[in-house]
């Protein structure tokens, strides 16, 4: 089993720069990616950023520019610079994975970090 623990989120003013932090903790047979996701009140879970098995990274056009993912072992990062008040929402880390050779891919969620901007 993998567990995600997030930390870093909190309360900026627009313009300001947040980092956060996700511990994964447990094994898997294989890892696809560890992602950034977040939820706004009153709308669905979107993808932030990715990082790849390859290395490769995807972003959300919103944040293109101004948010980095980055991963070392098993720490999941995302900068996050010159943030809007459209930012806020909770942030949820990801672990797409493989619990065995001939299984499909799970997700794996922590349990978010709430991300509030002000105006």
């Amino acid at each position: 089993q993998v567990q995600l623990v997030e930390s870093g989120g909190g309360l900026v003013q627009a313009g300001g720069s947040l980092r956060l932090s996700c511990a994964a903790s447990g094994s898997v047979f294989s890892i696809n990616g560890m992602g950034w996701y977040r939820q706004a009140p009153g709308k669905q879970r979107e993808l932030v950023a990715v990082i790849r098995s390859g290395g490769r990274t995807d972003y959300a056009d919103s944040v293109k520019g101004r948010f980095t993912i980055s991963r070392h072992n098993a720490f999941l990062y995302l900068q996050m610079n010159n943030l809007n008040p459209e930012d806020t929402a909770v942030y949820y880390c990801n672990l797409r994975g493989r619990r065995g050779p001939s299984n499909p891919d799970y997700d794996y969620w922590g349990q978010g970090t709430q991300v509030t901007v002000s105006s």
